[in-house]
């Protein structure tokens, strides 16, 4: 029998009247004949009230607990969700991450899945249950509970959607699917109903929320379809899935990411001081990205690489820079209060017309250019964060809106 995994969020079960709405959806799938594996996110925002709890507690709380702490949210909504589908006569079993094989390694907050091993879930399949699992949440291979960072849930869902074969994996949040830009920024943000794995992978990247980027990369790698729709009905959705090469051209969203810092280091050798610190943010679990390097001229001393954290989504950043200050003094410095704003599409980098037409743009409206960064389908720029908004609807009317 076809599987289906179905994923919803956060919005999507914010309560038990929400709850029932989806154990309907869940039944009349259900009721067309397919093996049905469930994945949820935790009730509205009991996630940000466990972290605030936290906070409370602790300025500085042990990853290992707050795994613990945030891994109940998804226990909370799957037993309910259980409940409710057997209160309509269709039996159900929830399961954790642990239970249903969701392997991790043992990054706390952001652990990484490295395999799945859903015996638990064909079984319960095999008997005609729906089987409901825990998003953002595993046991790493030494038997600790782990989550998966912001968006894990997407990761659950796609990594089982993959582990059982299934014939696709739909992502129910509250919205339609994904657009050109952020509809709360710009009016004419334009829905998008079918992208590409690496389109999507570089907007989810580079701050789009609607699919979380690792789950598009577990989606990639098994070519699996994934349909982001919402869970309460306008009948369009986004397919993310694979495309033949040069089939979409051109800028296809506009991307932005709040709170970005710009990382310089300046040093006799400046790659030194560079790799002692990336040891120190692997050791904190922050990720790095856009590293530039640049050696000195012969006969000239002291050279100079720059990279880029995204704040936000750093666990205690604060006190991560702080370390870093006090260790390396004037050799390093960072510039805050930036943000980024992305251009995602096929084929950007093919020649330069986009990247000069656009910082052409940016200049003539006044918008200082702190950082380019550039890839086969990106190309990101650093502005001050006040000018964010402002940035996003230039490049948005430039390059999508017309």
């Amino acid at each position: 029998m076809a599987c289906i995994v179905m994923k919803f969020g956060g919005s999507s079960v914010a309560d038990l009247e929400k709850l029932r709405h989806v154990a309907g959806m869940i039944a009349a799938v259900k009721s067309r004949g397919f093996d049905v594996a469930v994945v949820v996110s935790a009730m509205g925002k009991t996630t940000d009230k466990l972290v605030s709890m936290a906070r409370e507690i602790s300025d500085n709380p042990p990853r290992r607990e707050m795994d613990m702490l945030l891994s109940t949210g998804e226990r909370i909504t799957m037993a309910l969700l259980s409940m409710a589908l057997n209160a309509k006569g269709l039996a159900a079993v929830s399961l954790t991450g642990s239970q249903a094989g969701i392997i991790t390694n043992d990054r706390h907050t952001d652990a990484q899945v490295i395999e799945v091993r859903p015996f638990r879930v064909q079984d319960e399949l095999a008997r005609g249950k729906v089987v409901i699992v825990g998003g953002f949440q595993g046991v790493s291979y030494k038997r600790d509970i782990t989550t998966l960072g912001r968006g894990g849930s997407d990761t659950t869902a796609v990594a089982l959607a993959a582990a059982l074969d299934a014939e696709r994996c739909e992502i129910y949040s509250d919205v339609d699917g994904v657009y050109s830009t952020d509809p709360a920024l710009v009016d004419e943000a334009r829905h998008l109903p079918e992208l590409s794995y690496p389109v999507m992978q570089e907007m989810s990247t580079s701050g789009a929320k609607v699919l979380n980027a690792h789950a598009v990369q577990f989606a990639k790698q098994k070519q699996i379809a994934v349909y982001a729709r919402s869970t309460f009905g306008t009948g369009r959705q986004t397919v993310i899935r694979r495309f033949s090469p040069g089939a979409l051209l051109g800028v296809v969203a506009v991307v932005s990411q709040r709170r970005v810092a710009l990382v310089r280091i300046e040093a006799r050798d400046a790659l030194a001081t560079f790799k002692q610190a990336a040891a120190v943010l692997e050791k904190e679990q922050v990720p790095i990205k856009e590293v530039n390097a640049i050696e000195a001229r012969q006969g000239r001393s002291g050279s100079k690489v720059s990279f880029v954290v995204a704040g936000s989504d750093v666990y205690g950043w604060e006190k991560i820079r702080s370390g870093l200050e006090e260790r390396f003094g004037d050799a390093i410095a960072f510039e805050e209060g930036l943000a980024a704003v992305s251009l995602i599409g096929e084929g950007l980098m093919r020649n330069n017309t986009t990247l000069l037409r656009t910082l052409a743009l940016l200049e003539r409206n006044g918008i200082r250019i702190a950082g380019v960064a550039t890839t086969s389908f990106r190309i990101s720029i650093l502005v001050a964060e006040e000018r964010l908004e402002d940035t996003v609807k230039l490049c948005h009317r430039r390059w999508i809106s017309g």
